[in-house]
């Protein structure tokens, strides 16, 4: 009798160990998945650059009053802080005119978490119009 209820003890024993290790490792992996989330894959970052980069080239003012009130609600997601696209150039909906022609283009970044990702949208009048 004596036996069997050491027997219960060592079993259950192992088994207390086998669950804490478990769970030990079960920890280390979604602290590690999250250590390794810091980057954006690379779908990510063409999902958001796509969403700037239809407006690239020329364009007529009314696709610019669009761009400009994409890029103010894209840095309103609070998501986004640490993704904020900067405008330069033509800035406010105000002065832009729909029937002018305007010309877009990006400044990606190209270091750190957001590598890769639009950073700046200049927004000039183009030449000739």
């Amino acid at each position: 009798m004596e036996n069997a209820s050491k027997a219960l003890i060592i079993a259950g024993a192992i088994l207390l160990a086998i669950l804490i290790i478990s769970l030990g490792i079960l920890i280390y992996n979604q602290a590690s998945s999250v250590v390794n989330n810091n980057s954006m894959s690379e779908v990510d970052i063409n999902t958001f650059n796509n969403k700037f980069t239809q407006y690239g080239g020329n364009q007529r003012g009314s696709s610019i009053r669009a761009l400009i009130q994409q890029v103010q609600s894209s840095n309103a997601v609070p998501e986004n802080k640490n993704r904020q696209v900067e405008l330069t150039g033509v800035t406010d909906l105000n002065t832009v005119d729909t029937g002018a022609l305007y010309k877009v283009t990006y400044t990606f970044s190209s270091s750190g978490a957001n590598n890769g990702l639009i950073n700046t949208i200049n927004i000039a009048i183009a030449s000739g119009t």
